[in-house]
This record gives structure tokens, sequence and C-alpha cells, in this order.
């Protein structure tokens, strides 16, 4: 069995108000959802890693053949908790460690 491989993303959330954690991963579900249907979504093996509200940064792991599909979702968020919001790409790396020393 093949090992699967894995991409770590670094978020920032530009919003009014601070989305928490469920929030902000249930915008992020429901876009790629919406953009690539429940097979797509369930592709990506979304989940968050760390989230810092004060900061507003998270970040969250998804396959290797999927980041195109999740970057895309991400430029598709307008509202988070109907609070307009928009989600940007800081940076992509293959370990947590890598994303924490290049981007946070």
């Amino acid at each position: 069995m093949k090992r699967v491989k894995r991409r770590y993303l670094a978020l920032q959330v530009d919003s009014d108000g601070v989305p928490s954690q469920k929030e902000l991963m249930d915008a992020i579900w429901n876009a790629v959802a919406k953009l690539y249907g429940e097979v797509g979504a369930s592709q990506t093996s979304l989940s968050l890693i760390e989230y810092y509200a004060e900061k507003k940064v998270a970040v969250i792991r998804t396959a290797h053949a999927t980041v195109n599909l999740v970057r895309a979702s991400l430029a598709s968020i307008t509202a988070v908790a109907g609070k307009e919001t928009a989600v940007h790409v800081l940076g992509v790396s293959g370990t947590i460690k890598a994303l924490r020393k290049k981007f946070l």
C-alpha cells in the first residue's frame, strides 16, 4: 500500500470578527464541497492542525494531489459565520516544522 503524501497550508484569515475553529473549518469544507462535490471534498482529507485566533492564522493539512483544489476553494470563500471574510494562502510546505519556520 502506498503512503499518502500530505501538504500543509498556512492561511491568513481577513475578517471583521474573529471566527472560531469550527466556523472556519465549516466554511472551508462548504467551499470545497460546493466547487467539487462530496466526492472531491472526501479526496482532499482536510483537517485543521493549528488555529491562532488572535493572529487570525491557521494551518490546515491536505493530500498532496488536491492542493490546487483546496487553494481554489479557499479563494472562493467570501463569508465565515455571516461576516465578510477573505482567506489567503501564505504558503505551502511538506512539513509543519518548515511551514512554521517560513511563514509563521
